[in-house]
């Protein structure tokens, strides 16, 4: 892939922008000359005056495009004017969704130019060895064209290299496990690519809605436009999260995702999350299983990510706080690890349960909620990228399905594990285990 190959991306996403800006002017143009007399203007989009009809653009002050003016004479009638740069600049929400998109875009080609080049390393040292052995003789010709047959034969169905002699087998290995990585590279960039497509076709198409729904009726409705507004203002929000959540994910794939480990309290760390969230949720109770002393006591020490570590019991609580009614319940509780402690074992008979909590030198922490708890069904993905139990579908909660798997890849880059009991109807209780030395 060359650098041609990007300039012509970015030229094509460039000719798209100017297309999507003219369809929109000519839309807005329509909507005014379809308010003039009849007969002013013909055509299938009432875009070409008609005789004796001028028109004009106006532009007082050229560093602002909110100035532009869109003047129309039609005789004996005075001059009319529309306001074309106010309304250009009334459709920044569809500007901002497919800047977002042609950005995801580009960022996802060069991160995929960067995983083909770490990719086919490994094949181009190989191919530098073969031919050293190729010029000592150490393989025969016969040799070297069997494995360029075996090579012509794999597919990107069935990525592997057979030739079914023994002198070669150690070069069948290495082909064999490199094409296997980059298969697996392959189908998990497809995975990303197509999630992330679904999760923001939902909100665009929101987005486009109120749009248009701005454009019929806002300009004299103020009920319309706060209306629109407000959902807007949602909808935007929400794509910010997925993207950032997107990043992350992506930054932690690849490797770029840095831990600044220091030596914490873990129980001072869930102190200060049960505070925040008793200030910013007034609609629950929240409460805390351990005393003060625990924030002073070295047991509760771990080598951690700080802001990550709240990242992720933030992420634990915002979905006990979704996911559960007003008046109820959300507790915070720390632990040293061991194998007696509290949750070590498997979950009760009637209660679910989703990953392993191992236990070692370390501390768990542990959120528990009186929500709506799950199934064994949903339980066992409820880590999975994108996933949402089907009981949450049907709530009027907005969710990525993200967030867990966030706060899992945090706790695994710590070394540490991840679990959930949980009893539809009941509730739900996470514990994540962090070993004592990151």
């Amino acid at each position: 892939m060359s650098w041609g190959y990007w300039w012509r991306r970015l030229v094509g996403y460039l000719l798209f922008d100017l297309l999507l800006l003219a369809c929109a002017t000519a839309i807005l143009i329509h909507g005014y000359n379809d308010q003039l007399p009849s007969g002013s203007f013909w055509g299938p989009l009432l875009l070409a005056p008609a005789d004796g009809v001028s028109v004009t653009a106006s532009m007082p002050n050229r560093a602002n495009l909110a100035d532009l003016r869109y003047v129309v004479t039609v005789p004996p009638s005075a001059a009319r004017s529309f306001p074309l740069g106010a309304d250009l600049l009334d459709l920044w929400p569809l500007a901002v969704v497919v800047g977002t998109v042609e950005a995801l875009g580009l960022l996802g080609f060069f991160d995929e130019q960067r995983r083909v080049r770490r990719a086919l390393a490994p094949l181009n040292d190989l191919a530098l060895r073969a031919e050293e052995l190729g010029r000592a003789g150490s393989l025969g010709g016969s040799q070297i064209q069997t494995l360029e047959q075996a090579i012509d034969r794999a597919s990107v169905d069935e990525p592997r290299v057979s030739t079914g002699d023994q002198d070669l087998a150690s070069i069948e290995v290495a082909l064999n496990g490199l094409l296997r990585r980059m298969h697996e590279a392959k189908l998990q960039q497809m995975r990303f690519v197509n999630d992330a497509s679904h999760e923001l076709r939902t909100p665009i198409a929101v987005v486009q809605g109120y749009v248009n729904m701005l454009d019929r009726w806002g300009k004299s409705d103020p009920e319309v436009l706060d209306e629109s507004i407000h959902a807007l203002k949602q909808e935007s929000a929400h794509m910010q999260e997925l993207v950032e959540q997107l990043l992350f994910l992506a930054r932690g794939d690849s490797g770029r995702n840095d831990l600044n480990l220091v030596r914490a309290n873990l129980a001072s760390l869930a102190r200060e999350v049960w505070e925040e969230s008793r200030m910013i949720d007034a609609e629950h109770e929240y409460s805390r299983e351990f005393g003060d002393a625990a924030c002073a006591d070295a047991s509760f020490e771990a080598v951690v990510d700080v802001a990550m570590v709240k990242q992720c019991l933030r992420i634990l609580v915002q979905n006990a706080r979704k996911y559960s009614p007003a008046g109820s319940c959300i507790s915070l509780d720390v632990d040293v690890a061991g194998a007696d402690a509290p949750g070590a074992g498997a979950p009760s008979a009637d209660a679910t349960g989703a990953g392993h909590v191992a236990h070692g030198d370390g501390v768990l922490l542990r959120v528990r909620d009186e929500g709506i708890g799950m199934t064994q069904a949903s339980a066992t993905h409820v880590f999975d990228r994108f996933y949402r139990a089907e009981n949450v579908r049907d709530s009027r909660q907005h969710g990525s399905g993200l967030g867990l798997s966030i706060a899992k890849w945090i706790v695994e880059r710590h070394g540490g594990s991840i679990g959930l009991v949980s009893r539809e109807g009941v509730g739900s209780c996470f514990t994540m285990y962090l070993p004592r030395q990151g």
